[in-house]
């Protein structure tokens, strides 16, 4: 008798959980807006996902846009006539293009250049003064530690060389994309600004009719979307700045180089600030040893990071939806896998889009759920 109740719990558990994964698909997508959003969402992971390498040029110009549209807006605010203010910010940004190309991209390369010859004289130091530590710090040092440090730091130079080398091998390849950028990513920020309104009016014209739902999770993310990307590209450029004079006062060597390191550490919340710690303080070691330059470098630079993670930070981004920081970390550690270092800049506005999805969609069963229900007698 018992062997019989247990042969029929088995198939009565199956079927209560397939009813129950059909009573939620029925309740969840049966409502066409969801559908409609689903649908959306659907074909834009897989443009993304098999045509993003191609569409690059358009990621980065869509980025410019949303940074130049913000300050366009605010000239509008001030009663400037839109397309005046529209001018006004393009050829600003053009100036800024140019100054970029012909002054700091040469100081850039240049460092590079000097940082790449000067590279294993600068292990060779390096490695002196880690030798020399077990003498100095008997009780707190061993040789054997030494010796670890210096086959792990070997082997990541050995496999960063080889990235360098082949980054040198396809320069040719990457000085001609850097090139079609610098005439189409002007070209797309030009019409994205001038024609906004018949872009989204044109992408309204082709969407399905009941989008209320995609409109309110786009309203939502296009929204927290502008003010991430333009608060995080200001502070990628005044950290950098900061950084730059910062390292330039104390007389560091390859500072422009450091100081955009620095800048772009600020795309990763939280594993990136400890990530660009140890460049900075290798650097400083080669330079100088355990002195107090080396010390102030690393004073200087924690100073930076807590302005930045206490003042800056939140000023920017202060209209940024309050994402929790394992969330933030998860989405960070997903997108930066699939993509890279686009993902890694993209992690937070899809996490945001994720949010905005899920609450829409809760939001709009709720309200069928409400309005499905008989009403009370009184």
């Amino acid at each position: 008798m018992e062997n019989d109740n247990s042969r029929s719990a088995g198939p009565q558990r199956k079927n209560g959980m397939f009813q129950f994964i059909r009573d939620w698909t029925d309740r969840h997508f049966s409502d066409p807006q969801i559908l409609i959003l689903s649908f959306l969402l659907v074909i834009g992971f897989i443009v993304i996902f098999k045509l993003g390498g191609m569409l690059i040029p358009v990621f980065v110009s869509l980025i410019f846009a949303y940074l130049l549209d913000g300050i366009v807006s605010k000239l509008a605010f001030l009663k400037i006539p839109r397309f005046a203010a529209f001018l006004i910010v393009f050829l600003l940004f053009l100036a800024s293009l140019i100054m970029l190309t012909v002054g700091l991209l040469p100081l850039l390369s240049q460092q590079i250049a000097q940082l790449i010859q000067q590279f294993p004289a600068m292990i060779s130091t390096g490695q002196n003064r880690l030798l020399g530590l077990p003498e100095r710090y008997p009780g707190f040092i061993s040789e054997a530690q030494i010796t670890y440090v210096l086959e792990f730091v070997s082997a990541e130079i050995t496999t960063l060389m080889k990235r360098i080398l082949s980054l040198s091998i396809a320069s040719v390849r990457g000085f001609i994309s850097v090139l079609v950028y610098l005439v189409i990513v002007p070209l797309m920020v030009f019409f994205l600004l001038k024609d906004k309104y018949k872009i989204l009016h044109w992408v309204k014209s082709i969407l399905p009719d009941q989008r209320g739902l995609a409109n309110e999770v786009w309203r939502e993310v296009n929204q927290q979307t502008g003010n991430y990307i333009r608060g995080k590209i200001w502070e990628i450029l005044i950290i950098w700045g900061i950084s730059y004079l910062t390292f330039k006062f104390l007389g560091m060597n390859f500072s422009m180089v450091l100081s955009l390191v620095v800048g772009l550490s600020v795309l990763v919340p939280y594993v990136g600030v400890t990530v660009v710690f140890l460049p900075v303080a290798l650097f400083a070691y080669f330079q100088w040893g355990l002195t107090t330059e080396f010390f102030y470098a690393l004073i200087a630079y924690s100073i930076i990071q807590l302005l930045d993670g206490n003042l800056l930070a939140p000023l920017l981004l202060s209209e940024v939806v309050d994402l929790h920081p394992v969330a933030i970390i998860v989405a960070v550690l997903l997108c930066g896998g699939l993509w890279g270092i686009w993902g890694l800049f993209f992690a937070i506005p899809l996490a945001t889009l994720a949010h905005a999805v899920l609450k829409a969609v809760i939001k709009q069963s709720d309200a069928a759920k409400l309005a499905g229900e008989p009403a009370e007698d009184n």
